[in-house]
């Protein structure tokens, strides 16, 4: 019985070793990548309509065979610090699987060391913040292994901002004035009829 427990506690503290080993923490990667992306410094898109263009590609100047691990390449759009204060739901954490930062995935692709380029339009929900772009290289075990971004360590520089759509379009604003004029005509011509059958009864 004795010799049982002991065979599950360890096999119980080996899978949780496994998943230990598996949980990846960003303080742990290299910045092998350098990425590139269209909009400048400031610069101010609208969801939905406007585009950007991704660059990404192997830093030259890590030791070769930095990237024998790589398999694939997710793009992804990240909230920039300013754009975190406040909002747990977007907070920075050390531990991949719980970061926040990255929430909007530009593109998926398998990993090449150059001449990488991908265009994307900016999707409708993207809420309005500042942005940077971050590239993750994973292993073929989808585990991130190496990175790239747009911006420094800090977070701090070439930021540009998203700004959301407002849900309301020209054609409904044309609509909702056209219907308070036909209701602001119908008011005067319902009194107008009134006071002139008032006026016919006397």
């Amino acid at each position: 019985m004795a010799a049982r427990a002991f065979l599950v506690a360890s096999l119980l503290l080996s899978f949780s070793l496994q998943i230990c080993s598996a949980e990846t923490y960003f303080s742990s990667l290299q910045r092998t990548l350098i990425v590139t992306a269209s909009p400048k410094a400031g610069e101010v898109l609208k969801s939905g309509e406007d585009k950007i263009t991704v660059s990404w590609s192997l830093n030259q100047t890590v030791p070769a065979g930095t990237d024998s691990s790589y398999k694939t390449v997710k793009v992804k759009l990240c909230y920039a610090p300013i754009s975190q204060v406040d909002r747990a739901w977007r907070k920075t954490k050390d531990l991949l699987s719980k970061d926040k930062t990255c929430q909007h995935k530009v593109v998926s692709t398998p990993y090449k060391a150059s001449n990488n380029s991908a265009e994307w339009t900016v999707e409708r929900d993207v809420p309005t913040a500042t942005y940077f772009v971050r590239a993750y290289a994973y292993d073929g075990e989808d585990q991130e292994v190496g990175y790239g971004q747009t911006t420094d360590a800090h977070k701090a520089t070439n930021l540009f901002e998203v700004q959301a759509i407002t849900g309301r379009h020209s054609s409904l604003d044309i609509a909702a004035v056209c219907f308070s004029a036909f209701s602001l005509l119908s008011l005067f011509g319902f009194f107008f009829l009134e006071k002139r059958k008032a006026r016919v009864a006397k």
